[in-house]
């Protein structure tokens, strides 16, 4: 069982939870960080943020998938953007928002950061999702 929490007392996130709480028993799959290359290893979205968060997406999805899982069965995010600007990480949380992946809502955290493993990419996103009864690799 999931449950998600919203803490009362605390300022209320937009769309996202502060915590999810999950059962004894519940298979967890932990993901390595979901990147903007396709199939090919060729970096998807030179230089637009937004692209590379839609391509970080289907990637996601289909290590989800491999594990017998889904976006919404996903608990916990952390999204990286290479960005300053408050706008870039926006723009990618909207790409995020849009996807499904917050249907939870699952607990996130957002970052700005200065670099990231593969020369070009702005984004990656890692993620931990359960793996619902039955959902095998």
């Amino acid at each position: 069982m999931i449950q998600r929490v919203t803490v009362p007392g605390l300022f209320p996130p937009p769309v996202y939870s502060h915590a999810t709480v999950v059962e004894a028993g519940t298979r967890l799959a932990f993901l390595a960080g979901s990147v903007p290359l396709d199939a090919e290893g060729k970096l998807v979205g030179t230089g637009d943020p937004v692209r590379q968060a839609e391509q970080v997406i289907a990637n996601l999805t289909e290590q989800l998938r491999a594990v017998g899982s889904g976006l919404e069965h996903v608990l916990s995010t952390d999204v990286y953007v290479v960005s300053t600007e408050t706008a870039a990480l926006s723009a990618v949380w909207d790409v995020v928002e849009a996807s499904g992946l917050s249907a939870g809502p699952h607990s996130s955290t957002l970052l700005g950061v200065a670099c990231l493993g593969y020369p070009g990419q702005l984004v990656e996103i890692t993620a931990t999702a359960a793996v619902p009864e039955g959902g095998r690799p």
